[in-house]
């Protein structure tokens, strides 16, 4: 499942991706519209930020924009940044592969072997879907 975290990401996001390219938004504007409650969301835009994924300007007119083209932003790179791996074990992962303790032979193990489909196919269909993507539903 998706974590609170990762869907205000993509909230706060999608309210980013349908401003003016030029417009700064303040953090009470985007807590406001997109519904998430403002302190959980300032520390979700540093994420964010962090990630290079929004810029921000301080001061009076200071706020959130996007740094990344929303063309770019998937729903894989939110879920990594907030979530993590998108295998549901790590000897299935990517980026975050890690060798079961328990595992005798990891390349005939058949559960491995089935979640790595798992996550192709997951993969697959989160990359497919961009910020831009969404906004234009």
């Amino acid at each position: 499942m998706l974590s609170h975290k990762a869907k205000y990401a993509l909230k706060a996001l999608l309210f980013l991706a349908q401003q003016e390219e030029t417009h700064i938004s303040r953090t009470i504007e985007i807590a406001e519209a997109a519904s998430i409650p403002k302190k959980f969301l300032e520390q979700i835009l540093l994420d964010l930020k962090r990630g290079h994924f929004v810029g921000s300007k301080q001061g009076k007119f200071g706020g959130y924009y996007l740094l990344k083209s929303k063309n770019d932003i998937t729903l894989a790179d939110i879920h990594r940044l907030f979530d993590g791996a998108i295998a549901l074990l790590p000897c299935a992962s990517l980026n975050f592969y890690e060798r079961c303790s328990d595992c005798v032979n990891e390349s005939e193990c058949l559960l491995r072997q089935g979640l790595i489909s798992i996550r192709e196919e997951t993969l697959k269909a989160m990359e497919g879907i961009t910020i831009a993507s969404l906004v234009k539903k």
